[in-house]
Formats: C-alpha cells, structure tokens, sequence
C-alpha cells in the first residue's frame, strides 16, 4: 500500500496557493542488494549471491545497449532508451568561421551560429505493459499515514465542535508512523531520469503528483 500524507502550497504566485496535494510517504529505498534478498524469499532456487550478481549484469548490460543506440524494454516495467538535449543551432553551416554542426556534445557560445549539437545525454524510462498510468490506477492502494489521518481526525472535530486545531494540524504532514509492510523502490543517483523522480519531501508542491504531473519524454508513459 501506498502511504500518502497531506502537503499545503505555499507559494502565493501560484495558482494552487492554499491547495492541499498528496505526496508519498516513503518506507525504504531498495537497491540491488535489498531486491536481490527479497527476490531470494519467493522460493526460487537462486540465492542471493546469484540473483545479485544477475541483476548487476542486467544494469551493466542495460547501459551498454543503450548508449549504443537501442532501446531495452523490460516487459511490465519500462522501455529505456537515451535521448538527447540539443543545444539549437541556428546553422548547419557557418561560412564566416567555416564551422559545421558536429555530432558531440559540448556548449555554444553566445554569438556562436553553429556548433556541438548536443548539450547532454538523459536516459529516458517509458512505462509499459503492467506499469502504465491506467494498470497501476487499477492496482495501487492507498492509505493515510497515522500522522496524516490524526490531522485530518483533529481538524474535522475541531470544526464540528467550533474549536480550531492546534498549529501542528491541519498543515505540511511529513508522515510518522509507517508500517514496514511491504516495500518501496526509492529513487536512487542523479543522472537518470526516470519519470522526473518522486521527492519524499514533497516537491515543489504545484501540481497533483509528487512533483506535479511531469508529462513529456521524461514521464512514465503509455507504451
């Protein structure tokens, strides 16, 4: 279950000011190790030391193909693929500095017509199969944490009893007691983007997700 609790936008330019959003509250961030344990618990005949050698392959080998210019779909998770941030030439070709534009990567000056292409590489995670929006709409629960539901419990008896809460209710919850059932594969590094990366402490608090609704090339979408 998805463990959520209540952050308030704060930001007075925004349209969403005073607006109460949800985020994910969350348990744990689970890496190769910590998988390859709980992979190892649903009666497979691997051990540990052998799933966890698997799976760091299976990233090795995920990087390579990829930056060699294929796309790896791990079917029911995600299509990886690496893209690229141009830099928006205005030239194909300066005759003033007999300069083309190149296939690398690299910045342009100012005054610059025409140069490296690309400004950066970004690898790109695209839900598929089991993992789009509309199956795990279908799947997902969700719950208050305690924190969170206590909040909500006060205000609502506050105002049925013509009190107001006290100043810790009623704002920003970042929490308290979680359950440790079940598991959350956290974000981990910060060059891959993977559908803009959920933030545990809420994100800029403008949108109805984590960080808002990120839609676009970056965004886990509909194979």
């Amino acid at each position: 279950m998805l463990e959520l609790y209540i952050s308030q936008n704060k930001n007075t330019t925004s349209e969403a000011y005073g607006k109460y959003y949800p985020r994910v509250s969350y348990k744990q961030t689970m890496g190769i190790h910590e998988m390859a344990v709980h992979m190892a618990e649903h009666n497979t005949p691997f051990s540990e030391g052998t799933i966890e050698g698997i799976l760091r392959d299976f990233v090795k080998c995920v990087r390579e193909q990829t930056l060699n210019g294929n796309t790896v779909k791990v079917d029911n998770l995600a299509i990886f693929k690496v893209s690229v941030i141009g830099n928006g030439c205005r030239e194909l070709y300066d005759a003033d500095t007999d300069k083309t534009i190149t296939a690398s990567i690299g910045t342009i000056g100012k005054n610059d017509k025409t140069g490296p292409a690309v400004q950066s590489l970004k690898l790109l995670a695209q839900a598929t199969g089991e993992y789009t929006r509309e199956e795990l709409n279908k799947d997902g629960k969700l719950g208050w944490t305690d924190k969170t539901a206590a909040e909500i419990a006060a205000v609502k008896a506050a105002a049925q009893g013509g009190t107001s809460p006290s100043p810790s209710q009623g704002g920003d919850s970042q929490g308290g007691s979680q359950s440790q059932g079940g598991s959350q594969s956290g974000q981990q590094g910060g060059g891959t983007n993977t559908g803009g990366g959920d933030n545990t402490g809420g994100g800029d608090n403008t949108g109805g997700g984590d960080n808002g609704d990120d839609d676009g090339d970056d965004g886990l979408d509909k194979d």
